[in-house]
C-alpha cells in the first residue's frame, strides 16, 4: 500500500470513530440525559488519533508534522482533547459536540485534499526543537480557537447574557493558549539559531506569528486591567478578531507572495 493509500485508510478509520461520537453527543444534548457515554466516545476518538499519529511516526521513522496535511491530524487529535477537558471543567456539552465536528472537518479535508506523505525530512527539520515547537503551537492554536468559539457562541445565541463568569472562562483558555504559543516562539527561535545561525529572520511566517502573539498579549493586558460587565461583549468580539488573525498566521501566510521564499516553506 502506498503512503497516500495508507493515510486515507487511517483517516477513514478515524472518521468511523468520530461520526458516532459526534451523533451520540447530539442525541444526548438534553440536560436530562447522562453524558457519560458521550465522554467515553470522545475519549475513544482522542485515543484513535493518538494511535494513528504514533503509527505514522513509527512508519515514517519521523514525527508526522512535515506538511499541513500532517498537522491537520494533530488538530483532529487536540480538538476533541480540548473539548473533553473543557466539558469536564465547565460542562459545555455543545463544545464537546463542536470539537468532534471540527475534528471530522480536519479529517475530511485530508480526504478531499490528500498530500503525499514522504519519509525523508529536509535538513532544517532534523532538529530536536522540531517536535516541541510544532506540538506546543498546535495545542496553543487549539486552545485559542476554543476561546473564540466560546465567545462566538455567546455572541450569537439569542437571549444569552454574557456574564463575567463566561469571560473568565474564555480568559482561562486564552491564558493557556498564549502560554503555548509563547513557548512556540521561544522554541522556534532556538531552532532557527541551530538551523540557520540566527534567532530571528523576520520572514513572513515569523512576522505573522509575532503579530498573533501581540494581538493576544494586548487582550491579556486589557483583561488584567479589569473590564466591567458592560464591556463583556467587546471582550467576546475581540477574541473573534484575534482568532481571525491566528487563522491568517496559520493558513493564510503561504498565499502571500513575499512568503514564497520563506524558510518555513518546506514543500
Amino acid at each position: 500500500m502506498s503512503n497516500l493509500g495508507l493515510h486515507e485508510s487511517l483517516v477513514l478509520t478515524a472518521l468511523l470513530v468520530f461520526l458516532p461520537a459526534f451523533v451520540y453527543s447530539l442525541v444526548q444534548y438534553k440536560p436530562t440525559k447522562s453524558f457519560r457515554w458521550s465522554e467515553m466516545l470522545n475519549g475513544l476518538a482522542v485515543l484513535t488519533m493518538a494511535c494513528i499519529i504514533i503509527f505514522l511516526w513509527i512508519h515514517f521513522e519521523r514525527p508526522p508534522m512535515r506538511s499541513i496535511g500532517e498537522t491537520r491530524l494533530w488538530y483532529a487529535f487536540f480538538m476533541p482533547l480540548v473539548g473533553g477537558i473543557t466539558y469536564r471543567l465547565w460542562k459545555y456539552r455543545w463544545f464537546l459536540s463542536y470539537s468532534l465536528l471540527m475534528g471530522m472537518v480536519f479529517l475530511f479535508i485530508n480526504l478531499l485534499k490528500p498530500e503525499i506523505f514522504v519519509k525523508h525530512l529536509p535538513p532544517a527539520l532534523q532538529s530536536a526543537w522540531f517536535v516541541p515547537h510544532v506540538v506546543v503551537y498546535i495545542l496553543g492554536y487549539s486552545l485559542l480557537a476554543a476561546s473564540a468559539v466560546v465567545s462566538l457562541y455567546y455572541l450569537l445565541k439569542p437571549g444569552k447574557n454574557i456574564s463575567m463568569q463566561i469571560t473568565e472562562r474564555a480568559d482561562n483558555l486564552v491564558y493557556s493558549g498564549f502560554t503555548m504559543i509563547s513557548l512556540g516562539l521561544i522554541f522556534g527561535a532556538l531552532w532557527a539559531k541551530v538551523a540557520w545561525g540566527n534567532y530571528w529572520s523576520w520572514d513572513s511566517k515569523e512576522t505573522w506569528a509575532l503579530i498573533t502573539w501581540l494581538v493576544y498579549l494586548i487582550y491579556i493586558h486589557y483583561r488584567l486591567r479589569g473590564v466591567a460587565k458592560a464591556h463583556a461583549r467587546k471582550v467576546m468580539l475581540y477574541l473573534v478578531f484575534a482568532f481571525l488573525i491566528m487563522l491568517l498566521a496559520w493558513m493564510g501566510v503561504k498565499f502571500i507572495p513575499a512568503a514564497q521564499n520563506s524558510v518555513h516553506m518546506y514543500g
